[in-house]
């Protein structure tokens, strides 16, 4: 199974790393023209109008690097939508101030607790107004509306704790909208399932 996270990191670097060369290249192409076509040198300013290959390259070149960055975001996009069909199934519901996670067995918590070394399907939906489910640590953000289910998912790889926040402004609690995401090993996700 392939690491979305991994994916999205890489189609961030990517972008952030071209959006940078073509920084670098263009103010030095801007600092070279500054110096080599001033007027004291070129008091006459050429006509490049009507030149067929200067206008197939600054059309071109752009629209195939804007194409590989958007072939490189797609990637990871669809990876962020194709849950594995082994996913433990969670609804999520948002609601001021608070988030409500309930398990295929009816279990409800405060709390995310997943078993260790499974996909996470995250079944998304509000009670009340628009909220942001986050989960930096998965690269996970997920607008939660109210009447409307979304879905998103991860892979809980290693047993750990993780932030869940909300990113929409909802009101005066906004800030306090928070839970956490527990990744346990498999024996001890099913032993707290099976408590009441």
């Amino acid at each position: 199974m392939e690491n979305v996270v991994k994916q999205v990191d890489a189609a961030f670097l990517y972008i952030i790393g071209f959006s940078l060369v073509l920084l670098l290249l263009i103010t030095g192409a801007m600092i070279f023209f500054l110096f080599r076509y001033r007027q004291e040198r070129n008091p006459v300013a050429a006509d490049i109008r009507g030149n067929l290959w200067l206008e197939l390259a600054w059309t071109l070149v752009p629209t195939l690097i804007a194409l590989s960055m958007f072939y490189t975001g797609w990637q990871s996009y669809l990876g962020l939508r194709g849950v594995p069909r082994d996913a433990l199934d969670v609804r999520v519901t948002a609601m001021q101030f608070g988030w409500s996670f309930e398990y295929p067995n009816g279990k409800i918590a405060d709390t995310l607790f997943v078993p260790q070394g499974r996909p996470v399907k995250l079944i998304l939906t509000s009670l009340d107004m628009i909220h942001g489910f986050y989960v930096p640590s998965f690269r996970i953000k997920m607008d939660v509306l109210p009447k409307i289910k979304t879905y998103t998912w991860f892979y809980a790889d290693k047993p750990g704790k993780h932030n869940i926040l909300c990113t929409q402004y909802c009101g005066a609690g906004h800030a306090e909208m928070r839970s956490e995401l527990r990744i346990v090993p498999e024996s001890e996700f099913f032993e707290w399932l099976s408590k009441e």
